[in-house]
């Protein structure tokens, strides 16, 4: 009797599994055809997204799925991308609609302050735990709930930007973002963000820093002074 050795697993790569790969293509849209307003700051941040994505894909980077994970924000995620299929960045929310069963979704902090716990929470597409595996970019997605109140904080050695895929946002009370704006935080820029009272925010944003600041950032909010 022959022994029936057990099938090696495929690797699972952006090219194994293209719905990711399509995940990381409307990225590189997002960053490739928003306007840069005439910022250089803003277009070299936006090409430097651009060129890591491309090695991403160069490279056919692994794809490890995360546990999948819900927080109790996420029952607003259906009605945030139901709303970004009709704005004008609908191609990128079809292709994180496609992945959304396997996001694992994350607070990112020890201690999450009251009540918001209820009304945000955040899950990574790629960066050094995956799913897309990287070490020199995260890619991720977050989500608030009508009338989310996000405080102040600021990133230590990291280049974050924004880009509104669905509801409407403020920054520091400066601005109103709606679908295909884009926000862009240099680092150590001290934010706090607002959300419509009508309808959830779902946001797409991109980190990029040197890599021992994207592997140890520490998510931690600044006290207002009153």
């Amino acid at each position: 009797m022959t022994e029936t050795l057990p099938e090696t697993a495929e690797r699972l790569t952006v090219n194994t599994a293209p719905n990711w790969r399509y995940m990381l293509q409307e990225y590189d849209e997002l960053y490739r055809y928003l306007p840069a307003g005439g910022s250089d700051k803003i277009a070299g941040h936006q090409r430097r997204v651009r060129e890591a994505i491309a090695r991403l894909l160069k490279r056919n980077a692994d794809v490890r799925l995360q546990p999948r994970a819900v927080k109790p924000v996420t029952a607003h995620l259906r009605r945030a991308l139901d709303e970004g299929r009709t704005a004008s960045l609908a191609p990128a929310v079809r292709a994180l609609d496609a992945v959304a069963e396997d996001l694992s979704w994350q607070y990112g902090y020890e201690k999450v302050p009251k009540g918001l716990s209820q009304n945000y929470a955040y899950a990574e597409l790629a960066g050094t735990r995956g799913p897309v595996v990287a070490e020199d970019i995260i890619l991720g997605v977050v989500l608030f709930a009508p009338g989310c109140t996000y405080p102040a904080h600021a990133h230590k050695g990291i280049t974050e930007s924004y880009v509104i895929l669905s509801g409407a946002v403020s920054e520091n009370h400066a601005g109103v973002y709606v679908p295909g704006s884009m926000i862009y935080n240099p680092p150590e820029h001290l934010h706090r963000i607002t959300v419509g009272k009508s309808e959830p925010a779902l946001l797409a944003y991109a980190w990029m820093g040197e890599r021992e600041n994207l592997h140890e950032q520490k998510m931690v909010f600044t006290r207002t002074r009153k």
